[in-house]
């Protein structure tokens, strides 16, 4: 099973109080309108406009 990655649309604050700038690379887990994102371990509550699903390093579309 591949990760499924995203790309923050706009900035978001973590649990940890950190703000992640647009263009953030986050880690995603669920679906739906509501996802958990993650950056180095710092949890992200996400809204489904807040991210767009991008294709990880090497997978379809890539050039190996």
């Amino acid at each position: 099973m591949s990760r499924r990655l995203g790309t923050l649309l706009v900035p978001v604050s973590g649990l940890s109080g950190t703000t992640y700038p647009e263009g953030t690379r986050v880690a995603i887990r669920g679906s739906g309108g509501s996802v958990d994102g993650f950056v180095d371990g710092d949890w992200l509550p996400l809204a489904w406009w807040e991210f767009a699903d991008t294709q990880p390093e090497g997978g379809p579309g890539t050039l190996a």
